[in-house]
This record gives C-alpha cells, structure tokens and sequence, in this order.
C-alpha cells in the first residue's frame, strides 16, 4: 500500500512540474515603422532602447511612444549606459566605433574608434569603463566613459559574442566559434583563464546571478549551460528551443530567461544555486532572439518582425518593411 501512494505522489508531482507556467503573457507590441535589421535591445530608467538598421529608437517603456532617435548608428548592436557620466553608448558594427551620446538630448557628441565589428556592449561597474565584444577582430576594447578614451584592448582567442561581470573584478565573454567563456581580470587588463562549456555549442546569450555566482550561457545547440563562476564547473544543463541569441536573469523573480528566434521564451526557475527547472517554453514570434528585461516591473522585451516566406535554405530571411516591432511580456 505505502509502494502505491509514493507511486501516486510521485506521478502528480511529475503531473505539476510539466503543467508548471512562468505566468507570462503578451500584454503589448510597440510597432516601429523603420527598416532595417536588429540586434540587442535595452531598459534604462522609463526608456526603451531599440537598435534597429542604422538607429537607435528610443521608446517609453509603459507605452511604446516615441521618445527619439540616434540617427548614424550604422549597423548598431548594442547600448550601454554611464550615469555618472550622463552618457550613452552605441557599439556600431559596420563603422567600428562607438558613438557617445547625451542621455538627457540623445544628441552624439563623440565616436571612439573600437576593433573591427564591435557587437555587445556594455558598462562594468567594477572599472567603470565601456566594454565592447569585437567579433572580427577577436577583442575588447575598454574605454574610460569620462574621457572617451581607449585605455586597453585585450586580445582573445576566439569570436566574443557578449561580456557580463561579476561585479568584483572579473568579466566573462562567451567566445561564440570556440564553445567557450574567457575569464578576464579587468583590473589588468588579462586574460586569466579559458573554460570549455561543452557539450554546450557557439554560446551567444549570456547573463549572471552574482548572488550565487552563476553564468547563464545559451548555446546554439538547444542547451543553456550554467557555469560555476569561481571555477569554471558545468552545474547545469537545461534545455531550450533553437536560435537562442539572449539570455537574461531576474533577480526578484530567480528566474532566467532564453530568448529563442525559432519563436519562443524558455522561463527556467533557479531554486537554488544548482538545481534549476524549465518553467515553460512560451510560444512568442519567429526572430524573437534577443530581450531585455525591466529590473523594476521584470517585463521582458522581445524584438522582431515578419519574413518574407520562401527563403532559401542557409540565407538569412528577409523582413518585411514596416513589421519591426517590440513584443512585451508581462507576468499576470
């Protein structure tokens, strides 16, 4: 008999793990009417950054209006934020450079000269210096936000897609062609070691719970690793839908997010510092691979648009002008 109620309780708890939901639900869709392709997309205060062809829109977060616009962006990647400078920061890929721009105006006031390709970007506030992940060249460029100056370049040895820090010294980057993260002493400028995250694949999106001190890394075979970031252990491996290009985690809620372009977002609950659950695959729009989430109301942003169909296989598919939107999820 007790053989027969532990059989029972076990199968309805497999029976409330698999109906297990984020809570997460379409709530808005920003249109943005200009073409172009994109790439990451950021919150800052009541703004939503948009990196979109050769600009950056610049929408109210609550409501989609236009806030503005930083024209010249040509092929942008990234924005990153200094406030005690007042300053943001644009990683334009096909100019190679980074444009400095008024956070009160949006008005440029300065280019800073990068490697070749500069893709992520962003403030680490351990140094307090600009970042960027130059994938062409295979570096980072390290600029002083107060002057608008390099002031290192540090040489990989592969691809980097995209840098976080843990808040104490060390960046990580996930180097996309060699399946693995580079730790990196930002206080000298070197490179202290390389970790293999296999079987994870071209990892792209990465995030950080520096309270546990955990990476997030999606990889493009279906994986997201989470890695030990004192060591380097593989603690994780949690499953995801293809095209994943963006992770994030929410400290409030310990969830972390992978934003897939096959048209989903995998919600995965960390419920302790190396036991993790998929909470759901929510179904979202195809090119949804890049988000950002909110730090205050812990809304994740999504952007994407329509393809034209029929598009041969291995070439890009092409978008529909006048279909670039951002989606926002809300947890009801």
């Amino acid at each position: 008999m007790m053989k027969k109620i532990l059989l029972c309780l076990t199968l309805l708890a497999a029976t409330a793990d698999s109906d297990a939901q984020s809570g997460y639900k379409l709530v808005n869709t920003f249109s943005i009417a200009s073409g172009g392709g994109w790439d990451y997309i950021a919150v800052h205060g009541n703004k939503l950054y948009v990196s979109h062809g050769n600009q950056v829109n610049i929408l109210d977060k609550k409501t989609g209006d236009s806030l503005g616009v930083i024209p010249g962006t040509i092929g942008v990647h990234g924005i990153a934020f200094d406030d005690a400078s007042g300053k943001g920061f644009t990683s334009n890929g096909r100019l190679n450079n980074v444009f400095v721009f008024d956070l009160k105006t949006n008005l440029v006031m300065d280019s800073i000269k990068t490697g070749e390709n500069p893709d992520a970007i962003f403030y680490e506030d351990y140094s307090g210096k600009i970042i960027t992940c130059n994938g062409r060249s295979k570096d980072l460029t390290v600029i002083d936000p107060v002057k608008n100056k390099v002031v290192a370049t540090i040489q990989l040895t592969g691809k980097p897609e995209t840098a976080v820090s843990d808040g104490a010294g060390k960046v990580f980057v996930n180097n996309e062609d060699k399946s693995e993260i580079v730790v990196v002493d930002i206080k000298n400028y070197k490179v202290m070691a390389n970790w293999s995250i296999a079987p994870g694949e071209e990892p792209s999106g990465l995030s950080i719970d520096r309270s546990t001190k955990r990476l997030f890394a999606g990889c493009d075979n279906r994986m997201l690793v989470v890695v030990n970031a004192t060591n380097g252990k593989i603690v994780s491996k949690q499953p995801i839908d293809d095209g994943c290009d963006g992770t994030a985690f929410n400290s409030k809620l310990q969830y972390v997010y992978s934003s897939n372009g096959e048209g989903s977002l995998t919600v995965i609950e960390e419920l302790s510092r190396d036991n993790f659950k998929v909470l759901e695959n929510l179904r979202t729009q195809k090119g949804a691979r890049t988000l950002c989430v909110d730090p205050e109301s812990g809304n994740v942003f999504l952007p994407t648009a329509d393809f034209e169909p029929n598009t041969p296989e291995g070439q890009w598919p092409k978008m529909i002008l006048g279909t670039f939107r951002v989606l926002v999820y809300a947890k009801k």
